[in-house]
């Protein structure tokens, strides 16, 4: 895949409110190393300017709308982004910018590298000479190796699950940015991204723990309450703020609720969707951490 496309997502229709996700080689053709957001940008502004020699992206509007543009160095593509279900892939070798920010728009961005500054082309004109030698030459996706640092069944605790302050980087005039680096800001390697949107007040969403998923939980627009459980205690974290993440281990029960109006709950999880990793019964839940702790 060597051309900017639209990439139509999975849309997963909820009375409680809808999903959307992508996985590592599935719905986008590369393996998510880094992830990170765009959110507060003024009206007028423009984000972007770069081109990346190495580095596939994948972009969505979670919230709000804005427009990507993208230049070979030939040929220029506007793609109008305003549904939570659809992406732009921009493969390596092109410029690209994002402009036309809506009010409260978050832009998230999956990228196939780890931030490397050399990577980066920032002048124009340094692109279109560069931009020669990308002609002919096809997109391969990163040849990193995608083994989670966690793995297997795992015991936790409440306290084992924690708010995780998110590198982030503020400008006044150009909106922020917060980014997720595999195996570095978090213990595992992001392989599926998935959303909740348009969710009615009153709902509640979850009620369900994992055997060995490991998963970030960010409130990228908006504010809800993710309700832990371990068997024992509970405890409630309330997330309002976009640099900020709640990490959720293995064996914990989770319920979101108190959605504001407009929110939009990010997780980054640390597998691929596998319905026999999931514990949807409350008392089966129970049942596991009795045994748990009488072993």
């Amino acid at each position: 895949m060597n051309y900017p496309q639209i990439i139509q997502l999975p849309k997963i229709l909820d009375d409680r409110g809808n999903l959307s996700f992508f996985e590592n080689d599935n719905n986008i053709p590369f393996v998510i190393q880094r992830v990170h957001w765009i959110y507060d940008v003024p009206g007028g502004e423009t984000r972007g300017g770069v081109a990346y020699r190495e580095t596939e992206e994948f972009i969505v509007a979670m919230s709000g709308s804005f427009d990507v543009l993208v230049d070979d160095g030939v040929q220029q593509y506007k793609f109008s982004l305003n549904r939570s279900y659809m992406g732009v892939y921009v493969p390596k070798g092109m410029w690209r910018m994002i402009d036309n920010f809506s009010t409260n728009s978050v832009a998230v961005i999956a990228a196939s590298t780890h931030y490397d500054p050399s990577d980066a082309i920032r002048d124009y004109n340094e692109f279109k000479v560069e931009s020669l030698k990308f002609k002919g030459e096809e997109t391969s996706s990163a040849n990193i190796s995608t083994s989670n640092l966690a793995c297997g069944c795992e015991k936790h605790n409440i306290s084992d699950c924690y708010i995780v302050e998110l590198d982030r980087h503020h400008s006044v005039r150009k909106g922020d940015i917060c980014v997720v680096e595999n195996g570095e800001t978090i213990p595992f390697n992001t392989k599926r991204i998935y959303y909740l949107y348009d969710v009615p007040g009153g709902v509640s969403r979850g009620g369900h723990a994992h055997k060995s998923l490991y998963q970030l939980i960010i409130a990228a627009s908006g504010c809800f309450t993710v309700t832990l459980d371990d068997g024992c205690v509970k405890q409630a974290f309330v997330l309002n703020r976009p640099y900020q993440g709640l990490l959720v281990k293995p064996g914990i029960w989770r319920e979101l609720d108190d959605f504001s109006s407009g929110s939009v709950c990010l997780v980054l999880a640390s597998e691929k969707y596998d319905e026999a990793d999931y514990i949807r019964s409350y008392e089966e839940f129970k049942e596991l951490r009795v045994k748990e702790l009488t072993h």
